[in-house]
């Protein structure tokens, strides 16, 4: 059975769920600041989807063989006037996860590639996503994709006065 790119249903919403654990397991082990339990994730994925209905977007998933194996948050966003009128509206990837075992395959090129053709059916100049610092896999396959580095953001943890 081919892969097939299609909007989520409340059915999916499981294996939403626990893909989303599984995107915050990972980036823990990158950041050490994930809250990565299923009840985190629930809370994360009830926000991703809120976030997709608010703004018009969507939340795709990936399904291979009857099982989804992959989803994409995408989100239609509108920037402040720091940035020229023509560039504010533009397409977001929220979220983007591949099962473990499937990754490599072109799960995920298929997902970017729905989210380019919503994006551009919308008719927005950009669409935009982030990397966790330290996902070099991830940011060597949206290189060879066509994007490039935009922002940089960082952090510092603050210790409170005594």
């Amino acid at each position: 059975m081919p892969l097939v790119i299609r909007p989520a249903t409340d059915a999916d919403r499981v294996a939403l769920d626990e893909q989303e654990q599984g995107l915050n397991l990972f980036e823990n082990q990158l950041l050490g600041d994930r809250q990565w339990t299923r009840a985190g994730a629930t809370a994360a994925m009830d926000r991703l989807i809120q976030r997709a209905a608010d703004t018009g977007g969507t939340v795709l998933v990936a399904e291979l063989n009857g099982a989804v194996v992959g989803h994409l948050v995408l989100t239609f966003e509108r920037m402040g006037p720091f940035i020229r009128e023509e560039l504010r509206h533009h397409a977001h990837v929220a979220d983007l996860f591949v099962r473990a075992a499937l990754r490599g395959q072109g799960i995920g090129a298929a997902l970017m590639a729905e989210a380019e053709r919503r994006a551009i059916a919308r008719g927005v100049p950009r669409i935009t996503l982030g990397v966790v610092h330290g996902n070099t896999g991830a940011e060597r396959a949206y290189r060879r994709a066509g994007y490039r580095s935009y922002a940089l953001e960082m952090v510092k943890d603050l210790q409170p006065q005594s």
